[in-house]
């Protein structure tokens, strides 16, 4: 049996006895195994994919989250076996996304999409858009402050995939997700706050619809309510708002 195929197998239940330095090592050595095994030639990449793809659907969520961390380290080293299947990689990342029982399963489902959507270039992500969409959201209020964080970078990333396709679907998501935008502008941790100030400018076109008719009032085409939040705390994404004619 190979390499990963004994790491995955192994049992994971680890007595407390053992240093915490060695469960640590058991986890980076697994993040890692696809970039180890490509340089070392010990086995075909391919190999390794399809063991991660079947153990992101183990009955032990340890196991999945250790093979969608998997996921995520190959996207990251070999970006293009990933590409390859890529269909296969969003199912399994998008069925990660709604685990029932680990938050641990969710959060790396969410950061290895982000690497892929990096990769993608803007397309290819299909029907599988609107699944990572909505679940998506429902982690940008999340308690973890690293999901919470994840979440915003990724729901920033799909408004570059919304094309003419999902403009209408994605407008809408915008439009129930600005207040929770505007909160998190303020969260009590920086990072997360600077994630979503970069979300709000990429979700910025999808914030309101502009109005055309020449014979509506500038008050007319403003949102009232955004305007007067982002003039209060962020006077800075009111007037690139502005200036882009978004507002």
């Amino acid at each position: 049996m190979n390499q990963t195929q004994r790491l995955l197998d192994q049992p994971l239940s680890i007595h407390t006895s053992k240093p915490t330095k060695k469960r640590t090592s058991m986890i980076s050595l697994f993040s890692k195994v696809s970039w180890k095994l490509r340089l070392q030639k010990r086995e075909p990449l391919k190999n390794v994919f399809f063991i991660f793809a079947e153990r992101a659907r183990d009955p032990s969520a340890k196991k999945r989250h250790l093979a969608m961390r998997g996921l995520g380290t190959m996207a990251c080293e070999a970006p293009n076996q990933v590409k390859k299947y890529k269909k296969i990689t969003l199912d399994l990342l998008v069925h990660g996304l709604y685990d029932p029982v680990s938050s641990e399963v969710i959060h790396e489902s969410m950061k290895a999409l982000t690497i892929i959507l990096g990769r993608l270039q803007r397309k290819g992500l299909g029907s599988f858009f609107i699944d990572i969409t909505l679940q998506t959201r429902t982690f940008l209020d999340d308690e973890n402050d690293s999901v919470r964080y994840s979440a915003l970078v990724l729901f920033g990333q799909l408004a570059a995939f919304a094309g003419w396709k999902w403009k209408k679907f994605f407008t809408n998501q915008v439009k129930q997700t600005q207040d929770c935008l505007l909160r998190h502008l303020q969260d009590r941790n920086p990072q997360v706050a600077k994630a979503c100030k970069t979300t709000f400018r990429a979700c910025s076109p999808y914030l309101t619809l502009r109005k055309e008719y020449s014979f509506q009032n500038e008050e007319e085409q403003r949102n009232p309510k955004l305007c007067r939040q982002l003039s209060h705390y962020h006077p800075e994404l009111l007037q690139f708002f502005y200036a882009n004619k978004i507002l």
